[in-house]
């Protein structure tokens, strides 16, 4: 525990200003119920060249709420640092839900996972954009760094899973519509 501390303390003394103080609010908001990640999982959806990854990032996604949000969370049930640390000055408002694994993080990875595996030239916007979103959530005192380790490893790996089987399930479902 001592390690989350010394690193989401040493990212307030490191990082900690004036610019990023209005900055990081505003990126932490486009992960707010994962909510740029289905915007763009429908707009891929809309398109006919994406819409099975548009699918599957809503799919991923979907598995990641119940999963993550709703299992894993209320598994664990950590406290938040900020809930720890009352004393240190939110940006945002007080999260009502428990910290690990980051449900912002966890998202952000399964779509920026699943968008890479489909087309590796989108993963050089939506990687940073994830990883922006997770850093904002350290900046911002609502999560440890476990929180964001956790909530990747999750993301990588319901991502992954996601879209593998989904490919597989689309072949088989493409193979059987060829013979009939």
């Amino acid at each position: 525990m001592a390690f989350d501390w010394n690193i989401l303390n040493g990212i307030q003394e490191i990082f900690r200003c004036d610019f990023l103080d209005v900055i990081m609010p505003k990126i932490t908001s486009l992960g707010n119920a994962g909510m740029i990640w289905i915007i763009i999982g429908v707009c891929m959806l809309i398109t006919k060249k994406y819409r099975k990854q548009g699918i599957l990032v809503l799919v991923g996604l979907l598995l990641g709420l119940i999963i993550g949000n709703g299992i894993v969370k209320n598994l664990v049930a950590r406290q938040r640092p900020c809930w720890q640390n009352p004393e240190f000055p939110l940006l945002i408002s007080n999260p009502k839900d428990f910290s690990f694994p980051s449900g912002h993080t966890q998202s952000s990875v399964i779509a920026a996972t699943i968008i890479t595996m489909g087309n590796k030239k989108m993963g050089w916007v939506v990687i940073p954009l994830a990883v922006l979103i997770a850093f904002s959530r350290l900046y911002l005192y609502v999560h440890f760094p476990t929180d964001i380790l956790g909530g990747a490893i999750m993301g990588i790996t319901i991502g992954a899973i996601t879209f593998i089987a989904g490919n597989k399930i689309a072949e088989r479902i493409s193979s059987k519509n060829k013979v009939q």
